[in-house]
């Protein structure tokens, strides 16, 4: 075992998908989940962000045009995950990729955060998810960390959309 650790201010940049129709890619993150466009690199790549950041989400055909996605059985990335700000935040975004006939894969209560599963057009897992103040996270006797999966009631959550 390494005495190594990164640095706890180190956070993820950014993801790069590989999609197989681009347009439709854009469309889904920012039509539906209302990220901005910030670059665009012809007709084979984009770059969307939140806050007007360089990119948060990379999309390309480099190597995937026309392309499928991999079985559920293969490796790879399981989903995406993005950060709300709030609980209010959360339910708002949700209730537009519902407006938006999205269909969503689960719903759950991680103690830590209440997340919302879904899949982008290349069926490429989507998380969206809020916090808890930290103080709230559940911790055993110990003060250890003991994150949970619990049913989460999507229509409470609406109501404050």
């Amino acid at each position: 075992m390494t005495d190594y650790h990164i640095p706890p201010e180190t956070r993820v940049g950014h993801i790069h998908l590989k999609v197989s129709d681009l347009e439709r890619a854009i469309e889904f993150y920012s039509d539906v989940l209302g990220f901005e466009v910030m670059v665009r690199s012809g007709d084979s790549a984009a770059f969307l962000s939140a806050g007007g950041y360089h990119h948060h989400i990379g999309l390309n055909t480099w190597e995937s045009k026309g392309g499928t996605p991999p079985p559920r059985s293969s490796t790879g990335l399981f989903h995406s995950a993005f950060l709300l700000p709030s609980r209010p935040d959360l339910a708002r975004a949700v209730q537009r990729v519902l407006d938006k006939g999205i269909p969503l894969d689960g719903v759950a209560d991680h103690g830590v955060s209440e997340a919302i599963y879904l899949r982008d057009p290349d069926n490429n897992g989507v998380e969206l998810y809020w916090d808890r103040p930290t103080e709230e996270w559940p911790r055993d006797e110990n003060g250890k960390l003991t994150m949970y999966t619990r049913s989460l009631d999507l229509e409470e959550l609406l109501r404050i959309a």
